[in-house]
């Protein structure tokens, strides 16, 4: 069974080993409810619009439904074969089957009948389908290691981005995950962009390009939208249409907007080219006004959030669940609430600016936005810090009091940068503990915490691309051998998940002989824990790309436990095209350029 072109294709085949023919029944039970998305997850209706008469021909069925908000819906099956029996909730055949030759039923759904569904038909879409994802796949660099189980991982991981990748007008966007979330998300793809950033630009370029196209222009507290913000979600279901909800287009996510110039930032970098944002410039400067004010509203300077409605996201954070952030006795806090994270975005995208404007000879607003970074990093470490903890709070709420709790969010302020060094390295540490490391990854928090439950969405769990961002702010303040281990954990987890790494898993501690608990309804495949293992890998190579320079910088590189051999394939690094080497050496990781193609050379430097 798979889809292509706006259709389901699927064959059933009956195969008979006896030795004379045999009259077997098939029947199938059919239906079409139209439910909006958001009331297959729970929500309930007050109305809803009208399904009329389903239309029965002789190999096809169709019902439609009229929604409130007066558009069509329809879905039609269609069969390769006559049914016995045809109406709208069964389709039973009579099949004479002869002995050794199978017989085959083809299928096809989509929004209304067009050829009759056969072999060829279906041989001609499988084939499409697969030129289409091989063409997917072979975008950006390939990595190519010595293990073949490892290699199975890569190669899950790359082929579920690229199942999830849609080619918009604007670019290629990857879709946050199935079956809840196939749709874009602002800081789903963001985070995803920034995972593969290293191998693959071109996912970071239509990431930007739609959502600047899609940045908000007014003030709606229905949708959580202000001038400047970077969209949350988009949808476009009955519901959404009718603004039963506001997630059509919603902006309430208080990260998106300084992550969107994070990865702009990194963009230009990895690109080597200041014209590179051109065309996002407008936007950046629309956004980088948008956290000024916002942050304005704050004591501390601090970007914080509080839903506009209360038919939007209580909490607007990655963690969105409505207990995600509480007090160190469990109590809700009350808004605005300023996320530790956060912060640290806002830090970050203060720098990418006034990098991005000295790059672009602008020096005046270079030297603004530098000194917003400093301000705001000089407050975070006198407001979040908590010295008996030796950790930074989860949080400040609406009167400036702290969240007491430790939760992996630090791990992102780490990515980030912004803690001083001897705070970096303690946070490093504590996150590598066993408070926090179940066995197998960062738990989001610790069992001391009030509300830490390990079958919790957010409050215990663990999440692939949680752990890898912590583990790239540990690889930034010179942990090296805890990266290391985080990624033998999170490869020996895929193990037991199909080699496709979930949302996230439940939080038990690992015990000998037991697998890591699956999170019964999580995403798979989802997109930045597909890509979790690239921004790993990156992490424990010690990679850093200077594309400015033309040079490739691999400080202390490690491999994976077990590897030996380690080769990135056709990097592209302005227009030079290199394959890049890592191989064990004893107690040590050598780098070497293999080959390289283009009219200027890459150089390669080592950190040992």
């Amino acid at each position: 069974r798979f889809l292509w072109d706006g259709r389901i294709f699927e064959p059933i085949r009956l195969l008979n080993y006896g030795l004379s023919p045999v009259r077997a029944p098939l029947a199938i039970q059919l239906g079409a409810d139209f439910r909006d998305m958001f009331e297959v997850r729970g929500q309930k209706r007050s109305q809803r619009g009208r399904q009329h008469p389903s239309v029965v021909a002789e190999q096809t069925l169709q019902w439609v439904y009229e929604g409130l908000d007066n558009l069509v819906r329809t879905v039609c099956i269609a069969f390769s074969e006559t049914p016995s029996r045809l109406d709208e909730n069964h389709a039973e055949f009579q099949v004479d089957v002869r002995e050794r030759r199978p017989w085959t039923l083809y299928m096809e759904i989509g929004a209304a009948a067009t050829a009759a569904p056969s072999c060829t038909r279906y041989r001609q879409a499988a084939a499409a389908a697969r030129r289409s994802m091989r063409v997917r796949q072979r975008r950006g660099a390939r990595v190519q290691v010595s293990g073949r189980l490892f290699q199975a991982w890569l190669d899950k991981s790359r082929a579920d981005l690229a199942l999830l990748t849609t080619d918009l007008p604007t670019g290629p966007y990857p879709y946050a995950g199935i079956p809840w979330f196939s749709t874009p998300f602002g800081r789903d793809a963001i985070v995803t962009s920034l995972q593969m950033l290293w191998l693959d630009p071109s996912l970071a370029q239509g990431v930007l390009a739609f959502l600047a196209h899609h940045q908000a222009q007014h003030t709606s507290t229905f949708r959580d939208s202000e001038p400047g913000k970077i969209m949350h979600e988009t949808r476009k279901g009955e519901m959404a249409a009718v603004d039963e909800l506001p997630f059509a287009k919603y902006y309430g996510g208080v990260d998106t907007t300084p992550l969107f110039i994070v990865l702009a930032g990194a963009y230009a970098e990895r690109m080597g080219d200041s014209r590179a944002i051109d065309p996002f410039w407008p936007a950046l400067n629309s956004a980088v006004r948008w956290i000024e004010r916002s942050s304005a509203n704050n004591p501390g300077g601090f970007l914080s959030y509080a839903r506009g409605e209360a038919s939007g996201l209580a909490n607007q954070g990655w963690k969105d669940s409505n207990d995600s952030v509480f007090h160190e006795d469990g109590r809700m806090p009350e808004g605005p609430i300023a996320l530790i994270e956060v912060q640290g975005y806002a830090y970050r995208a203060y720098l990418s600016m006034a990098e991005l404007a000295e790059w672009r000879g602008d020096h005046g607003p270079a030297g603004h936005w530098k000194r917003r970074a400093e301000e705001l990093r000089a407050s975070v470490e006198r407001h979040f810090w908590q010295d008996d903890l030796q950790f930074y709070a989860l949080a400040l709420d609406g009167v400036g009091r702290p969240c007491r709790v430790r939760s992996s969010n630090v791990g992102h302020l780490l990515y980030t940068g912004l803690p001083r060094l001897d705070r970096g390295q303690a946070m490093a540490h504590q996150l590598l503990s066993s408070a926090f490391n179940s066995g197998w990854g960062i738990r989001t928090l610790p069992p001391e915490a009030a509300r830490f439950n390990p079958m919790s969405y957010h409050n215990g769990s663990v999440w692939p691309h949680d752990v890898v961002l912590c583990a790239a702010g540990m690889a930034r303040y010179g942990e090296r051998d805890g990266v290391v281990r985080l990624l033998s954990e999170m490869f020996e987890a895929a193990t037991h998940f199909g080699m496709r790494m979930p949302e996230l898993f439940c939080g038990f501690e690992r015990a000998p002989g037991e697998a890591p608990i699956a999170y019964p309804v999580a995403w798979l495949p989802q997109a930045w824990a597909a890509r979790a293992v690239f921004m790993l890998l990156q992490a424990t190579l010690g990679l850093r790309i200077d594309a400015r320079r033309l040079s490739i910088h691999a400080a202390e590189p490690r491999l994976p436990p077990d590897i030996d051999r380690l080769h990135l394939r056709h990097m592209q690094i302005g227009e030079q095209f290199v394959d890049l080497g890592f191989q064990r050496m004893g107690d040590r990781v050598i780098a070497f350029i293999e080959r390289q193609q283009g009219p200027q050379p890459v150089s390669l430097s080592m950190q040992f």
